[in-house]
Formats: C-alpha cells, sequence, structure tokens
C-alpha cells in the first residue's frame, strides 16, 4: 500500500455535473479501500495548467492529446459499464 498520497483529477467539460459526480464516486470506492488518495474535479481548459499536479487522470470527455499521465475511463464509472475493470486499474496506479 502506497503511504504517498496520490492526486486524481476527474475532468469534463465544464468541471462541474460530470466530473463532480464521477470524482465523489471514486472518492468514496478509494476511500471503501482505505487507499491514499486526493480526488479533484476539474474543468478540462484548465487540465493543461495543472497537470504536474496529477498522478492519476481520470477522463470523460476526451482532451486531444496525452498527458503523459495513467489515464482511467471516467465514463465507466457514470454508467458502471466497466466499472470494476477501471477501479482495478486505478487501484494498481494509486498502489504503483
Amino acid at each position: 500500500m502506497s503511504s504517498v498520497k496520490k492526486n486524481i483529477f476527474v475532468a469534463c467539460g465544464s468541471g462541474v455535473a460530470t466530473s463532480q459526480t464521477v470524482a465523489s464516486k471514486i472518492a468514496s470506492m478509494c476511500e471503501d479501500e482505505g487507499l491514499n488518495v486526493n480526488v479533484e474535479a476539474v474543468d478540462i481548459k484548465s487540465l493543461e495548467n495543472i497537470i504536474d499536479q496529477c498522478d492519476i487522470y481520470v477522463s470523460i470527455v476526451s482532451a486531444g492529446h496525452d498527458f503523459g499521465k495513467p489515464t482511467i475511463n471516467g465514463i465507466a464509472f457514470l454508467t458502471g459499464v466497466g466499472i470494476d475493470e477501471e477501479f482495478e486499474k486505478l487501484k494498481e496506479y494509486v498502489n504503483s
């Protein structure tokens, strides 16, 4: 288990409704697993300026390019389809 708190950024078009919903879901699931994370919903436009503070990126909309960060499919946390696989990936990134 990693003792370093990992920053997870969840980005959608506006940084409001969808990313907040997904960030809240991920934060809750991580808390249930005892993972040391900080989950933040951000606006896709501000992502480029803060990506260096991010350990894991959860994408809801395409940013149009790769930020060089471990990336998780945020849609899975909205729809529930593929959520277990994406959460497993997230846990691996957090614990690495």
